[in-house]
């Protein structure tokens, strides 16, 4: 948020403003914490002592648990994924507050509807949420949804629909580029986009 200064996001902001957090890498840096849940998982599931190392510039999904481990069956990719949830808890201390926008998201959930838009896993999210004192910031939170072909949904034009809202009263803050692009394919100006 460097490039956006607090007293520029302040003039946007009024009473009908909703303000859309991302959680992962905006409001909340877990990208070590996730990188130390699958390296244990690894570690665990396939019992190697291989070096895997963490790279702070990209996080590690499930593309790169194929690039590091090519070889994986499909059961064993299965039981990585399964044990990677259940190690996030142990790493949450690895987690970071992103304390600017953390700090104006407490400062409008007491007068604005706060709305947590993520595609992490509910319980995850809560986890995380919880851990930081965050959980009742937000008037709503949208967690990762899937659609029947197991396709990506757009969180945010499914947050605009859900809650009968108009794209041009959000205000976004995300960081990441598609997660954006679904932003202004739901109908919210570029303008209205916080990119961290």
């Amino acid at each position: 948020m460097e490039n956006q200064p607090k007293k520029d996001i302040d003039l946007k902001i009024n009473a009908d403003t909703i303000l859309f957090f991302d959680m992962d890498g905006t409001l909340v840096d877990t990208d070590f914490a996730n990188f130390l849940s699958y390296k244990n998982a690894i570690q665990s599931v396939i019992q190697t002592d291989k070096d895997i190392p963490y790279n702070p510039n990209e996080r590690f999904n499930r593309a790169s648990l194929k690039k590091v481990v090519p070889n994986l069956t499909e059961t064993d990719y299965e039981k990585i994924i399964q044990q990677k949830e259940e190690n996030y808890k142990e790493h949450l201390s690895q987690t970071k507050l992103n304390k600017s926008v953390a700090d104006i998201l407490i400062q409008y959930s007491k007068t604005n509807k706060t709305v947590l838009v993520t595609n992490c896993r509910e319980d995850r999210a809560l986890m995380t949420l919880n851990y930081h004192n965050l959980t009742d910031k937000f008037s709503n939170i949208f967690f990762r949804q899937i659609s029947d072909d197991t396709n990506r949904i757009n969180k945010y034009k499914n947050a605009l629909t859900s809650l009968s809202l108009s794209a041009q009263t959000v205000i976004v803050f995300e960081n990441e580029k598609p997660e954006i692009e679904d932003a202004i394919f739901a109908g919210i100006s570029i303008n209205n986009i916080l990119s961290l």
